[in-house]
């Protein structure tokens, strides 16, 4: 009789981590598309000047884009007007913000210097040094 009441608690805590797992994959999956569809409305930025290894090149704003001259920035440039974090373009659900992170020689958008962060919209010119970056739909 213990047998049989050991085997069915057994076959009760499999099932019950088995829902548990089921349910959790079932939360990532959902918080996977859900990031994705809603950030920054589809923006990117396409390097239209700089170094001829970057012109040309398009990034999706699906999350945090740092500039700068540190090898750990998602776009590195080597350029001794650019501060090693320069600058920081962070997508939104209804648009980017650009931010420049305290650097020397500063970041232009549209010409002008960058104090505070700054909303992008499509079109958009951003200078840093040596390279610009046109906002666009990505």
């Amino acid at each position: 009789m213990i047998d049989i009441v050991l085997l069915a608690g057994r076959i009760a805590l499999i099932a019950l981590l088995y829902l548990f797992l089921l349910f959790a994959i079932k939360t990532g999956v959902g918080l996977v598309r859900g990031s994705r569809s809603s950030r920054g409305q589809g923006l990117g930025v396409t390097i239209t000047s700089g170094p001829q290894t970057l012109v040309g090149q398009s990034l999706p704003l699906s999350s945090a884009l740092v500039i700068g001259r540190a090898h750990g920035n998602d776009i590195v440039i080597s350029d001794e007007m650019v501060s090693s974090t320069h600058a920081r373009i962070t997508p939104l659900p209804d648009g980017a913000i650009l931010e420049d992170l305290n650097s020397t020689n500063g970041t232009l958008l549209n010409g002008m210097r960058v104090h505070t962060p700054q909303n992008l919209v499509i079109g958009d010119q951003i200078t840093i040094g040596m390279l610009t970056l046109s906002v666009d739909r990505s």
